[in-house]
């Protein structure tokens, strides 16, 4: 019986999973369906730059690239959200004497951390280092990022007029992180960028509340009290993310990432009425780009088609759902990003070996599948931890 090196987790310990029992390799029976909006990776993309990473060939036939349009891959790619971070000694160590968002308004800072957990750990993808806020920050709203908070706003937006406060992003607004994307794209070669925004709902939260909330009650009372000025809200919110991911595009990202991380605080009657609308909009101002665009949300799995309907081709899952049930949810088959349980680190070698291959197996069959956690790298994660879980994926998927 083969076994995976080092931890001796046997290929068929997992109920209901099948491998090639000579190899311990995955069959690729992934095809692209009709009905995912897939498109080839084989052409140029008009609306991006001739010169960009998936018209000239560096990133078209990545394996992230490839797993998120439905085609062969070489083997699962995986990237894992907050990769750029606290979990890694070499970021601390940089990020000494300056703040969080100085940091994302930095292009050496940012281009650094960004490549620090490609060279680590040898994923296939890096995602832009930057926060949720920075498109808010650029406008010119007063917000920071407190240690051991998150983001604070100084003046809370509670009424008609605190909209009027929230202005178009213009590319001078970011030329220091269009400038970091540009320069990203040069470093990584063949690896793609991903760039990424946050929705309209998860914006709001923190212009509403003023900081961090686990039960949003000011956003949802203002949600549900004043539906015009809401509307106007994410509206606004809607406007300047969507700019951000075109910019982001436009300067060398191979994909984005639509994040929406306290989604799951709403029912789906909620999310479908007051959100979705305008998480459609930013994702339809993107879809000419013709790129991977991913769509994320904490404990949104009873929202996975909602969100799908947004105008995502790839659905990121977090660690509740296993994925060949979260395919069952969707409206079209389409590729699947996810889905290991950060908590999963910090257990023994051997049961972290034996949930990767439970995610794997989980994976079987799907359109396409991208790797990568249920949510994001907790800040205590021995790095050490990822890399082997980067390994393994790598080498039990080669095709």
């Amino acid at each position: 019986m083969p076994t995976l090196d080092p931890h001796g987790v046997s290929c068929e310990v997992l109920a209901g999973v099948v491998f090639d029992s000579a190899k311990c390799v995955w069959d690729d029976h992934r095809v692209a369906p009709e009905s995912s909006s897939i498109t080839s990776g084989e052409h140029l993309r008009p609306s991006l730059p001739e010169d960009h990473p998936l018209n000239d060939g560096r990133t078209s036939n990545s394996a992230l690239i490839r797993a998120a349009e439905g085609r062969s891959v070489p083997h699962t790619p995986v990237w894992f959200m907050r990769q750029a971070g606290r979990s890694l000694p070499e970021y601390r160590a940089l990020r000494e004497g300056h703040s969080m968002l100085d940091t994302c308004f930095n292009t050496d800072l940012t281009v650094e951390i960004t490549m620090q957990p490609v060279r680590r750990h040898g994923v296939d993808a890096a995602i832009f280092f930057s926060d949720i806020v920075v498109p808010i920050k650029a406008i010119g709203i007063d917000v920071e990022i407190a240690p051991g908070v998150g983001p604070v706003i100084a003046e809370p937006f509670r009424t008609s007029a605190d909209v009027d406060r929230l202005r178009d992003l213009e590319p001078g607004d970011v030329g220091s992180i269009m400038a970091a994307v540009s320069a990203l794209t040069g470093e990584l070669g063949t690896t793609p960028l991903i760039g990424f925004a946050g929705a309209p709902f998860t914006v709001a939260s923190y212009l509403v509340e003023g900081r961090p909330s686990r039960d949003h009650v000011h956003t949802k009372a203002l949600m549900l009290s004043d539906p015009v000025t809401w509307n106007r809200l994410l509206d606004r919110i809607a406007t300047i993310c969507g700019t951000f991911l075109q910019f982001q595009l436009e300067a060398g990202a191979s994909a984005i990432q639509l994040f929406d991380s306290w989604a799951g605080a709403l029912s789906a009657r909620d999310y479908e009425r007051a959100v979705l609308p305008h998480s459609r909009k930013v994702l339809d101002m993107v879809t000419k780009y013709e790129t991977p665009r991913i769509h994320f949300g904490v404990g949104t799995s009873e929202l996975l088609p909602l969100m799908q309907s947004a105008g995502a081709n790839v659905m990121g899952v977090d660690f509740r759902l296993p994925l060949n049930e979260a395919i069952k949810r969707l409206n079209h088959p389409s590729a699947l990003q996810g889905n290991l349980d950060p908590a999963v680190l910090f257990a023994d070698r051997s049961s972290v070996a034996t949930s990767v291959l439970r995610v794997l197996g989980e994976a079987q069959g799907l359109p396409g599948h991208i790797f990568n956690l249920g949510h994001g790298v907790p800040p205590d994660t021995d790095p050490d931890v990822l890399t082997r879980v980067v390994d393994l994926v790598h080498s039990e998927t080669v095709r």
